[in-house]
């Protein structure tokens, strides 16, 4: 038997990105003694809905973890609903016990309108999407919620949509959406989220 100091972390990435967009967060941790993993939603581009690429996620999980090992999830942007969608509605909420969201559009995105794929409509403010996955958004005060974002989003807007009001919330001046990933101190206050010793 083997025991671990820390649950390994998943990290999933966002619209036309793939895991690689994770790299410098991933080393970070990496070395810091955590296990760290991602993976590549397919198609990445709004084609598919959300929810198979939640599935997506759960199959990632099947297949690489013991089934009674718990885990610690980081979602980006859309990766963040996508996790949400494996929590909430595929049994996640069950072995995820740390999720943290970063720039994530919690109730939707006015820049989503400027596109009607599949994937793009379900990320517009009071879609059918979101509307149910916020429908019982308490589930995730079982487990240690995190949502980090800035409110100089230009891709979440309004940039308050990644407020959930449960868990923590951490609000930091990163001025783009994409540096969220790389700047300092979202890296350290990852790494602090996802190390922390669990509330009884």
């Amino acid at each position: 038997m083997t025991t671990t100091q820390h649950n390994p972390v998943l990290l999933v990435h966002g619209i036309n990105d793939t895991g690689a967009v994770f790299n410098k967060m991933a080393f970070y941790l990496r070395q810091r003694g955590l296990s760290v993993h991602t993976l590549d939603l397919f198609p990445n581009n709004g084609v598919e809905v959300l929810d198979k690429l939640g599935q997506q996620v759960a199959d990632y999980i099947d297949n690489t973890f013991e089934s009674e090992q718990p885990l610690n999830l980081v979602g980006f942007s859309m990766g963040g609903i996508v996790s949400r969608y494996y929590i909430q509605r595929l049994g996640g909420i069950k072995r995820v016990q740390r999720f943290i969201t970063i720039s994530s559009p919690h109730k939707g995105t006015i820049v989503a309108y400027g596109s009607w794929l599949p994937g793009c409509l379900q990320m517009r403010p009071h879609s059918l999407f979101l509307e149910d996955l916020n429908s019982d958004v308490q589930m995730l005060k079982q487990l240690n919620f995190t949502s980090i974002w800035t409110p100089y989003d230009l891709m979440i807007l309004p940039a308050t949509s990644s407020q959930l009001g449960i868990g923590k919330e951490i609000v930091l001046p990163v001025i783009l959406h994409p540096l969220m990933l790389t700047n300092t101190q979202v890296l350290a206050i990852v790494l602090e989220r996802l190390t922390e010793p669990m509330k009884l």
